[in-house]
């Protein structure tokens, strides 16, 4: 039968002129020998193909029935929406090629809520959804009726949702609709990754055994940085990168069609504005997406895109997944990636088909990040590439699921006990804890069983299943599934009505009618806030405001850290690597002249004073995260020890205390600050762990379903959520301290905001490495952006410039 498989999708891709690879036949085989797996290969080698091909094939082959006969039979999630549409292309190109009158339908936000209703009395044959979706269809009643026809289900970019409370969703939902049909294959398929059998693991679970498929076939990358003719043109701190916009617009022009990719939404804006002031002429061939412009614009961009209407879009990560654009020539990274996966993936989007060849353009924002793109460069060609840790024991994730369950058919508690130890997320659960978090949704556990709206769950007398009955409840629970949490968006409308996108409340919350601000490339003037919509209208003036959506920074990769110090050791060799390592040589030069430059097995401080105070920087190139959890770590011993003042500046190179008395190296060494004895309390008392722990909670609590973000039109305040959820942890902080969502707040904090793992490591490094201090008479190449950082949230943006010419010169004398 394989062979025959293999046979009849071969002969369908010799009838459009193709050639299946190696690895394509190799998946084929082994799911008509229902084998179940993880397939690994680079963008625009035809993974689609080879994960979905089979199922097909198969209902081909055996006379399947027509439309809406035979039930859903093949399930395919993909992390964005933007995927969708390419993939359901590909699957009606199969079926029409294999004669298969399949429907092909996609079930996500955007979907039309006709759409929702027809798929309710009938699903397609093959969905394209989102975890969320899935879970909202798991809500619905018959659930359990409805997946029982299931025979496959794809996850799409698993590398994206490995490590994130989506994938957690992906694990549950795979093993409840394994409890509907045991015989489904699940399959993954992801980009590279540094520990693909756990990430197979986690999409499989424990007991089941899976097959690894990797392609042989290698993408070609070229990697060019856009330089200025001198050095002095690039600033030496900052984030935008604006003074190589000239560069940037050759590039757009040199090539069919390009994506500039941003790190931020409100990059995007800031590089879409400055691309028509410094152009005109691209009025209409440019274009700008990401995740915050409605739907309809969004289509019309990856439409145009996809039809080669295009010279350019600016966008975000809203577009670096494997959405098909083969028009796309080029690709343009505005500032660090923070990562060799990221950084490959976005390469990608261009030269997408089988091979061609893969061009990414970086622009650095400040001279350091020359260093980034030439260590970009060697990471990519060694094949070093990052982990991505599988969550676990995430009971907020747990909890959602099991009033999804409530909602729809209910469940025995019995059986999906085992259902969700069977998952990679959950293995470690005893029944203890389960039995907790059935308590919990029946009453609201210890401390919160005097309120009724915690009440949620009860035990069905007659059929044994937990549900839940109440209609308001079971509302509020299906439009509150999902785990993306952002702060509080609150519609753009024209005056007539027209939707334009979301901005974030805390944004127009200070906003007065006649203000104006740039959104979705256009200069708006604010008129009213009304009914929780924002209603607006074109305005000609070319200033304004630009929306800044809240949410953490990236922070460098250990991988990316690593490539960066090993570039720093080679250069203090005297081995330049790269025209970017020759370009940066006079900055680097500079910081050997008045300080050190560190070879890879020592660590650089720098101490220091300006008129500002006593300056200590340390060089790790740990990432951020890490910087800042040492720093504070470092700042609560040093108090510990003699009482003084510590302010902390920290980026992905390295950190600086600053303080009104001196601070000298000597000490950290004599008070020990750096050492790993009694680490985890130190930590938690220096970055008042209590705080943070709380701010983390406000996530935990609206995917419990402890707090409601409100129906439409109803929507609760950013102030009135952080409150209320606030209120419940200090309830549980002082009543009920081994509630399990109490402890978890707690365990994100160091597990993933402290990356405690990585922290661990890096003392651990410390240890062994050699500390190289050093007494320059001002800041140094290397500290300047850690001093700017700092001046930037306290400065005006003219002080700020004044301060940093002052600084430069002095730096240049």
């Amino acid at each position: 039968m394989s062979k025959s498989i293999v046979t009849f999708i071969s002969d369908w891709f010799s009838s459009k002129g193709w050639e299946p690879h190696g690895f394509q036949e190799e998946v084929w085989q082994a799911q008509s020998s229902l084998e179940q797996g993880l397939i690994i290969a680079p963008t625009g080698s035809g993974k689609t193909y080879a994960a979905m091909a089979e199922t097909l094939a198969q209902a081909a082959l055996n006379g399947a029935e027509g439309k809406n006969k035979d039930g859903v039979r093949m399930i395919w999630i993909a992390p964005i929406r933007a995927l969708t549409k390419e993939i359901k292309l590909s699957a009606e190109r199969m079926c029409t090629g294999f004669q298969l009158d399949w429907e092909v339908g996609i079930r996500t936000g955007d979907t039309s809520a006709s759409e929702k209703a027809r798929q309710r009395k009938h699903l397609p044959e093959v969905l394209i959804t989102t975890p969320e979706s899935l879970h909202v269809l798991m809500a619905m009643r018959d659930s359990r009726k409805r997946f029982k026809t299931l025979e496959c289900l794809v996850v799409d970019e698993w590398h994206e949702l490995l490590g994130t409370k989506r994938g957690v969703q992906v694990e549950l939902a795979s093993a409840w609709l394994r409890l509907q049909n045991p015989q489904i294959k699940v399959w993954g398929i992801s980009a590279t990754l540094g520990n693909p059998h756990e990430a197979m693991r986690a999409l499989l679970g424990p007991m089941h055994k899976g097959r690894l498929i990797r392609s042989d076939w290698k993408k070609r990358i070229e990697v060019h940085s856009l330089m200025p003719s001198h050095l002095e043109r690039l600033p030496w701190a900052g984030h935008l990168g604006l003074k190589l916009v000239d560069q940037v617009i050759d590039v757009v022009r040199n090539h069919g069609s390009t994506l500039i990719f941003t790190n931020t939404r409100s990059q995007s804006e800031i590089w879409y504005h400055k691309l028509l002031d410094s152009a005109p002429e691209f009025a209409g061939v440019l274009a700008l997406h990401h995740s915050s412009i409605a739907k309809d614009l969004r289509d019309w961009v990856e439409t145009a895109l996809y039809d080669g209407e295009l010279k350019a879009v600016v966008c975000t990560s809203s577009l670096d997944l494997g959405v098909d654009f083969r028009p796309v020539e080029a690709v343009v990274q505005i500032g660090g990636p923070k990562g060799v996966a990221r950084f490959k993936q976005r390469a990608g989007r261009s030269g997408h088909s089988p091979h061609a060849v893969s061009k990414i353009f970086f622009v650095p924002t400040h001279g350091l990040e020359l260093i980034e793109a030439s260590a970009l460069r060697d990471a990519i060609e060694e094949g070093s590439i990052e982990q991505r840790e599988p969550l676990l024991r995430s009971f907020d994730v747990l909890i959602q699921f099991l009033c999804t369950l409530a909602v729809g058919d209910g469940f025995d508690a019995a059986e999906i006990s085992r259902v969700i130890r069977s998952t990679h997320a959950f293995s470690s659960l005893n029944q203890e804890e389960f039995a907790w978090c059935i308590q919990f949704i029946c009453d609201g556990g210890e401390s919160l069983t005097a309120y009724d709206e915690y009440k949620r769950v009860t035990l069905d007398a007659d059929s044994g299943r937990y549900v839940i009955r109440d209609r308001r409840q079971a509302r509020r629970h299906r439009m509150s599934i999902g785990t993306i949490v952002s702060d509080q968006m609150i519609k753009v409308k024209w005056k007539r009505g027209g939707f334009i996108g979301h901005v974030e409340e805390y944004f127009v919350a200070s906003m007065e009618p006649g203000d104006c601000f740039w959104f979705a490339g256009m200069s708006l003037e604010f008129l009213r806030i009304k009914e929780s919509i924002v209603q607006v209208k074109r305005s000609k003036n070319p200033k304004g405001r630009i929306p800044v959506y809240l949410g953490g920074r990236l922070s460098l990769s250990s991988e990316l850290g690593h490539a960066l110090r090993d570039e720093l050791d080679a250069f203090g060799k005297g081995h330049i690597r790269s025209a970017e390592m020759a370009r940066v040589s006079p900055l680097l030069e500079l910081q050997q002249h008045v300080s050190l430059l560190p070879s890879s097995k020592e660590v650089l401080v720098e101490q220091f004073q300006t008129n500002d105070g006593h300056h200590l920087c340390f060089y790790l190139f740990e990432g951020r995260g890490v910087h800042q959890a040492l720093g504070m770590l470092m700042a609560y011993r040093w108090s510990q020890a003699r009482p003084l003042s510590i302010s902390i500046s920290c980026n992905d190179y390295g950190f600086e205390l600053l303080s009104d008395e001196p601070l000298k190296y000597e000490e950290v060494e004599e008070f020990k600050l750096l050492s790993s004895v009694g680490l985890m309390g130190d930590i938690q008392n220096g970055v008042n762990a209590a705080e943070m722990a709380r701010r983390r909670f406000r996530d935990i609590a609206v995917i419990a379903g402890l707090a409601f973000q409100g129906f439409p039109g109803q929507n609760q305040g950013v102030k009135h959520l952080q409150s209320h959820s606030g209120l419940i942890f200090e309830v549980f902080r002082e009543f009920d301290p081994d509630n399990l969502l109490f402890r978890q707040a707690y365990d994100e904090l160091i597990d993933q905001q402290m990356e405690w793992t990585r922290l661990n490591l890096v003392i651990e490094r410390l240890q062994k490495r050699h500390m190289r201090v050093s007494f320059p008479p001002h800041p140094t190449p290397f500290s300047f952006p850690l001093v700017v950082d700092r001046l930037r949230e306290k400065l005006s943006s003219e002080q700020l410039e004044h301060r940093i010419k002052k600084m430069l010169a002095h730096e240049l004398s």
